[in-house]
């Protein structure tokens, strides 16, 4: 028999965490999370969330802003109706107990690069593990919540999939009925059934070499909605934070935009502030500017990183604004008041992703995908900064209003089929499974990067048709092991990266070919794939 629960949530950052807590309004709710609970992509935002809160600033110049740093991809029906909602989700997080930190009576609030207004509520330079807290409390009050860890999905179960047991595909597989989950404690594979079913799962930064995201952050449910059958889209716009700490002992520490918010100076080696050579705005241009600079500034000099100059401020304004990255910074001989920091662009987003409606819902009825999973039309060809933990807030109350409605239409299927393992053997070659992995982050990094070519993109297109072969066949010779089953997840976000990647002939946003170096009106819309039966 399956595990049954009414709500089954995927990942437990902020979208699946909210959108727990509201359906467990209306029935039992089980969130599956692939490692502990507080390990996720949200725990590590250090920035803030975006929202209009002061008089002399407004939802439509957020709404502006971030049409603005999206290149003319964003869907401004989505664009508005997140920035309207934003201040309401915030105060939300509020009353659940999140502590934004104030100036006096008023909230502080940071500005970041693309915004043109203080509108950045913060928790100092740790908002991501503050929102974590407050959310994990209100989940472990809750009654009608459980939470699994160490549970790592395999594949959705569709109505469309069982009947190709049967040999009866219908056109288009459906409705999601649950999914299958590796225990990674027990090695057992377990089948769970639900009404409605949500990925939270977040990014895929864990397909560069190197990335300022979690080791959680491997693709996993936009891989598993395309196998199902859902469309992706926009895969192509992978944001490069353009400061990730330039440290063999500290590969994913992230050093927040806000730095440069408060007046923090990029310099080459040589000490020169570069930025105006590249772009007005200068260090608070949009990432996709500022890290394409600093790629470009690495290279023209033959340097390994830049630096980040934060000497305008004192010890005691950095330790009152920046006490996590002070800490880490110290820890490692640099004392920010006195030495630049050294810094390098890391894999930090994805704007593309299961594509859905505004209400979260995906092309398969019961199946929502919410988060940096999804593709919304809010982040267009590049990401407004802070505007990440506000999509989940905003979504995921999107999502459950829509899953309420047809929550006493849908029932639970409680015979659903067990993992079939076949005749697969134990595993015994995990040497190869760890050479393909390294294999694949290695020639996404060198040739799906910050800066791209036809050629690079066709290498890469070939490379990633060999590493599927061999990965297909380890998958079905043996026993499922969860390097195995993200390694998998990790090939095909690759693979779909690349794909929308060689079908845009264009430069846009995060997109960055040398051969298409203009925008191009012809490629004024979304990259949208799907997947053939």
């Amino acid at each position: 028999m399956p595990i049954q629960t009414e709500t089954l949530v995927v990942g437990s950052g902020i979208a699946g965490l909210m959108f727990a807590l509201e359906m467990a309004e209306v029935g039992s709710v089980l969130i599956l999370t692939k490692a502990v609970r507080d390990e996720t992509n949200t725990a590590m935002a250090q920035g803030g969330i975006a929202a209009a809160w002061r008089s002399d600033d407004s939802w439509e110049a957020h709404v502006e802003d971030t049409l603005t740093a999206g290149a003319g991809l964003c869907r401004r029906d989505v664009v508005e109706y997140v920035a309207k909602h934003a201040r309401k989700r915030v105060e939300d997080l509020i009353a659940l107990g999140c502590g934004f930190d104030k100036r006096d009576e008023d909230y502080d609030l940071h500005r970041e690069g693309g915004h043109s207004a203080r509108r950045i509520l913060h928790s100092k330079d740790a908002t991501g593990a503050e929102v974590m807290r407050a959310l994990l409390a209100a989940v472990d009050a809750h009654p009608n919540i459980e939470v699994q860890e160490q549970r790592i999905v395999v594949d959705l179960i569709t109505e469309g999939s069982l009947a190709r047991r049967v040999g009866d595909l219908p056109p288009n597989p459906d409705r999601v009925l649950g999914l299958y989950a590796l225990n990674k404690e027990s090695g057992v594979v377990e089948t769970y059934a639900a009404k409605i079913t949500a990925l939270c799962t977040g990014g895929a930064g864990k397909v560069y070499l190197y990335t300022s995201n979690h080791d959680v952050a491997s693709g996993d449910g936009v891989a598993i909605a395309w196998r199902a059958g859902a469309r992706v889209a926009n895969m192509e716009f992978v944001q490069f934070h353009p400061t990730c700490l330039f440290h063999p002992e500290a590969r994913t520490f992230l050093i927040s935009e806000a730095l440069r918010g408060e007046g923090g100076v990029l310099r080459n080696g040589g000490g020169e502030s570069f930025m105006a050579r590249y772009d007005d705005r200068k260090e608070l241009a949009p990432r996709d500017i500022v890290a394409r600079a600093i790629d470009a500034e690495i290279k023209r000099r033959g340097e390994d990183c830049v630096f980040l100059d934060m000497r305008h401020m004192d010890r005691k304004q950095i330790e009152h604004h920046f006490p996590s990255i002070d800490a880490r910074c110290r820890s490692l001989g640099i004392d920010m008041a006195k030495d630049p920091i050294p810094v390098v662009p890391a894999a930090h987003y994805f704007c593309g992703g299961v594509v859905t409606d505004l209400n979260g819902q995906t092309d398969l009825k019961a199946l929502y995908a919410i988060g940096e999973v999804a593709c919304t039309g809010l982040h267009g060809a590049n990401r407004l900064a802070s505007n990440s933990l506000l999509e989940g807030a905003v979504f995921s109350s999107a999502a459950a209003m829509s899953a309420k409605a047809v929550f006493d239409d849908v029932s639970i299927v409680s015979d659903l089929p067990v993992w079939d393992a076949g005749v697969a053997s134990e595993p015994d070659e995990q040497v190869v499974i760890n050479q393909i992995w390294d294999e694949v982050r290695r020639f996404m990094w060198n040739y799906v990067g910050i800066v791209r070519t036809n050629r690079r993109l066709s290498r890469a297109r070939k490379r990633i048709d060999l590493v599927q072969e061999e990965i297909h066949t380890h998958y079905w010779d043996f026993e499922l092991t969860s390097d195995l089953v993200e390694l998998r997840n990790l090939a095909t976000v690759a693979e779909l990266v690349v794909e929308c990647a060689l079908r845009r002939r264009e430069s846009r946003g995060l997109h960055y070919n040398t051969d298409y170096p203009d925008m191009d009106k012809r490629f004024l819309r979304d990259t949208i794939l799907k997947r053939r039966w």
